[in-house]
């Protein structure tokens, strides 16, 4: 094929598709009209030989061929992208890079505040997106070039995607204060007959804490599912029901909304939040530099876990 005869610019449109599944959405996305992101659907199926998205409910499902193509088409974006705005090499200073990190909203709870403060001082110019992404997707999102960075804790990844330590955490109880006898809680068997909150963003998340009480043998009820751990408060306060949070978490919601938190009861106790990125970003300086400081303001969170 020669390439002085593709418009690159189908390929940005690809990407907006494949991000939304919508072709309203992805117009919207690249300041473009339905009509003109239908034709550019149209002149994509013909480049690639393929329907790659076709109609499915109130949206668009993408096809084998468009599924093999995105994360290479993702990837070729950010490597222009970084090319054009950084001619000269990552200046945080100058920069206007836009990244993307996946956080539930219990860590950007913690460090979104921190990490925000650092980059107004030093990089001004830079975007940061937050996606609360389930943790079985995120690992797909990185393969894809979807996230630069996500944070999580014990989340399975490919030999394809690097984690570093951030910090470490512990689990605790935390209850609402109206809750009988909330002490009672550190005897593994009470615990274990209480009716408890799980916070999951999807039927398929395994949490690591659901992980940690199993082995602990503290399988206690789960009486609520819900899908944001910032909904806790108001669940723990309306009835009496016990959750498993990590402690940074739990002392901070303590504090902010009159809840009663102790130490969760058992073994397995201990853990590590980390930093997951895909090993294509390993010498970006742009990607070490937003690793450095992620890492430095998981550092601020250490005090509130002495």
């Amino acid at each position: 094929m020669n390439l002085r005869r593709v418009d690159l610019n189908l390929l940005v449109a690809f990407d907006a598709l494949m991000q939304t599944r919508h072709v309203g959405r992805a117009g919207a996305l690249l300041g473009l009209g339905q009509p003109a992101m239908s034709a550019a659907l149209g002149r994509l199926r013909a480049l690639f030989g393929d329907d790659l998205l076709v109609r499915q409910g109130g949206g668009m499902a993408p096809t084998d061929r468009a599924l093999q193509i995105a994360p290479e088409v993702r990837l070729l974006l950010d490597r222009i992208g970084v090319l054009i705005s950084e001619p000269e090499g990552f200046d945080a200073a100058t920069s206007a890079r836009h990244f993307r990190l996946r956080l539930s909203d219990l860590l950007a709870s913690l460090l979104l505040p921190n990490l925000l403060r650092r980059i107004e001082r030093s990089a001004p110019g830079i975007a940061i997106e937050i996606r609360h992404l389930a943790p079985e997707e995120t690992a797909d999102a990185l393969e894809r070039g979807e996230l630069d960075l996500a944070i999580s804790a014990d989340l399975p990844v490919p030999k394809s995607v690097r984690d570093a330590a951030l910090f470490p955490d512990r689990l605790s109880i935390l209850v609402g204060p109206d809750f009988p006898d909330p002490e009672g809680l550190r005897d593994p068997a009470r615990f274990s007959a209480t009716p408890r909150v799980r916070v999951a963003q999807s039927a398929l998340d395994d949490r690591f804490i659901d992980r940690s009480l199993k082995q602990a043998g503290l399988e206690a009820p789960v009486r609520l599912i819900l899908p944001h751990w910032l909904l806790l408060p108001d669940a723990l306060k309306a009835a009496p029901l016990a959750a498993i949070v990590p402690e940074a978490f739990a002392r901070r919601l303590a504090r902010l909304h009159g809840l009663v938190e102790m130490p969760a009861p058992g073994e397995a106790r201990d853990f590590t939040w980390s930093l997951y990125w895909h090993r294509r970003h390993d010498s970006d300086p742009a990607q070490r530099w937003l690793r450095a400081e992620i890492s430095a303001a998981a550092d601020l969170q250490l005090p509130e876990l002495s």
